[in-house]
């Protein structure tokens, strides 16, 4: 199972908005503040707690600190999904099917065979 720090770095708002960011590019701290509308403060707060969850890693580039997504964590995470994505699967397969039945006109009652 993903360990807890994972969950409770995901589970706030700002922090998954950095981590969609990092998934475009590695970007430094100043482009996230403003990509994010968050203080530089609050920003870093929220940087530290990913860097402990270990989901970015941080490099120095001369006074810049870019970070950029760790992926490990990630595929800890989608690892540990991979049997629940099987039952949505299911579930949306079956749906499809269902709505591939449906009559165009909504007026029309749908028939079982």
């Amino acid at each position: 199972m993903a360990d807890a720090s994972l969950w409770t770095a995901l589970a706030d708002p700002h922090r998954r908005a950095i981590i969609a960011l990092l998934l475009e590019r590695p970007r430094p701290v100043g482009e996230i503040v403003e990509a994010c509308g968050l203080s530089q403060p609050s920003t870093s707060k929220h940087l530290k707690v990913l860097r402990e969850a270990g989901l970015v890693r941080v490099r120095q580039d001369a006074q810049r600190r870019v970070y950029a997504l760790a992926p490990a964590p990630i595929a800890e995470l989608d690892a540990w999904l991979a049997p629940y994505r099987r039952l949505w699967n299911t579930s949306l397969d079956k749906l499809g099917r269902r709505l591939d039945e449906a009559p165009d006109d909504p007026e029309e009652p749908v028939t079982k065979d």
